[in-house]
C-alpha cells in the first residue's frame, strides 16, 4: 500500500509540472499569436498592424512623459536644448501616429479587398498568356510551357539578389488571392512593408503591377492555372513543393539540396544567410512551423523571411518533406514508444508482485 501512495504522490507532482508549470512557462516565453490564416483577406494582417501601432503610440506617450521629466530636472542649456528636441519629436509622434495608422490600416484593407475581388473574376487564359509573355518571362522561367529562365541562376542572383521562381507550379502551390495580391504589389502581399518602406530607400526586385486592371491580373492568374503540370502525390509532391516554395533561399543538407540562389547573394539580399532546414522540424516543431511559414511576421516581427502565400495543402507538403528529411524515424519511434511503455508497465507489475512475495514476512 505504501508503494501505491508513493506512486500517487509522484503522479500528482508530475501532473502539476506537465499540465500546470510547463504550459505556463511556455506561454510566458512564447506569447500566443493568431493561428495560421489561409483566407488571405488581410483581416489578420491589419489587426496585427493596428496592434503594433497601438503599442508604438503607448511607447511614444511614455517617452513624452520621460522627456518632460528630464527637461524639468535639466539645468545645463545644451542639455535642455537636446531634451527639448527629443520631446518635440515624441509629441509629434503622439500627434501623428493615430491618423497615420488609421490611413495605412484602411489602405491595407482596401488592397486585400481588391485582391480578393480580382481572384474571384473569371480570367481569360489567352490574354493572360499575352500579358505573361510581355511582362514576366524576362525574369521568370516557365518550364511547363517550354520557357526556361533566360539567364543563369548566378546571373539572376547578381541582378535581383535572389533567383526568380519558375512559374510552372505557381498557381498550384500559391493561393489565388495571394497571387492576385502579389502581382499587384509584391511588398504588400509578402507583408514586408516596413523593410521596403519609402524611408528605407530599398526597392524590391519585382515591380508592382498595380497599373494592370483587376481583369488583367485575373487573366494572368488564369493562365498560370492553365499550365499543364504533372500531378504528383506523396513524397514526390512533398519534395517538389518544398523545392519550388523554399528552395530559392533555403538549403537542405540532409537531402543533398542546395538553394538555387548562391549563399553570398542571399546574405546581401536578405541581410542574413537563410538557415539550412534539415533539422528545423526538430528544433522548431511542426506547430511552430505551421504558423511561421504562413506568416513569419506574425511570430517574429522584422524577420527577413517574407510571407510566401502557400495554400494549406502546399504548406502541409513543405512540413511533411521537412519531417521526412529531418525526422525520418518518427513513425517507427512512436510505434516503438508504445511497446516500451507497455513493457515498462508489465515490468512494474511483475516487480511489485515480486517485492510483495519476497518481503511478505517483514510486512
Amino acid at each position: 500500500m505504501k508503494e501505491l501512495k508513493i506512486l500517487a504522490v509522484l503522479a500528482v507532482l508530475v501532473g502539476i509540472t506537465y499540465y500546470g508549470i510547463e504550459p505556463y512557462a511556455h506561454h510566458e516565453m512564447h506569447p500566443p499569436v493568431a493561428p495560421a490564416d489561409f483566407t488571405y483577406n488581410g483581416k489578420q494582417e491589419v489587426a496585427l498592424y493596428t496592434k503594433t501601432m497601438d503599442e508604438k503610440l503607448v511607447a511614444a506617450t511614455e517617452n513624452v512623459a520621460v522627456q518632460t521629466a528630464e527637461l524639468a530636472k535639466a539645468t545645463d542649456a545644451k542639455a535642455k536644448e537636446a531634451i527639448t528636441k527629443k520631446l518635440e519629436k515624441a509629441k509629434s509622434e503622439v500627434a501623428t501616429l493615430p491618423e497615420t495608422a488609421k490611413a495605412e490600416a484602411q489602405r491595407r484593407t482596401d488592397f486585400w479587398k481588391t485582391a480578393n475581388h480580382t481572384a474571384a473574376l473569371e480570367g481569360n487564359v489567352t490574354n493572360g498568356k499575352v500579358l505573361v509573355d510581355a511582362n514576366c518571362i524576362a525574369c521568370h522561367g516557365i518550364d511547363a510551357a517550354g520557357m526556361p529562365m533566360a539567364i543563369s541562376n548566378a546571373d539572376a542572383a547578381a541582378s535581383y539578389g535572389v533567383v526568380p521562381p519558375d512559374l510552372s507550379s505557381a498557381a498550384t502551390i500559391y493561393d489565388a488571392k495571394y497571387l492576385a495580391a502579389f502581382i499587384a504589389s509584391p511588398v504588400d502581399a509578402m507583408h514586408i512593408q516596413e523593410k521596403y518602406s519609402p524611408e528605407s530607400g530599398k526597392t524590391f526586385p519585382m515591380p508592382s503591377y498595380n497599373w494592370m486592371q483587376p481583369q488583367e491580373i485575373a487573366d494572368v492568374v488564369a493562365y498560370l492555372k492553365s499550365l499543364s503540370v504533372k500531378k504528383l502525390e506523396g513524397k514526390e509532391a512533398h519534395k517538389a513543393t518544398f523545392e519550388a516554395a523554399c528552395g530559392r533561399c533555403h538549403s537542405m543538407q540532409y537531402a543533398k539540396f542546395e538553394s538555387t540562389t548562391p549563399a553570398d547573394a542571399l546574405k546581401t539580399y536578405m541581410g542574413t544567410t537563410p538557415p539550412d532546414l534539415s533539422q528545423y522540424i526538430k528544433s522548431r516543431g511542426e506547430h511552430y512551423l505551421h504558423d511561421f511559414i504562413n506568416d513569419p511576421q506574425a511570430l517574429l516581427a522584422g524577420t527577413a523571411m517574407p510571407r510566401v502565400g502557400l495554400t494549406e495543402v502546399a504548406q502541409h507538403d513543405v512540413i511533411a518533406y521537412m519531417e521526412e528529411i529531418g525526422d525520418p524515424k518518427k513513425d517507427e519511434r512512436i510505434s516503438l514508444g508504445i511497446y516500451t511503455l507497455a513493457f515498462t508497465l508489465v515490468f512494474a507489475i511483475l516487480g511489485y508482485l515480486w517485492k510483495r512475495k519476497i518481503w511478505s514476512e517483514v510486512h
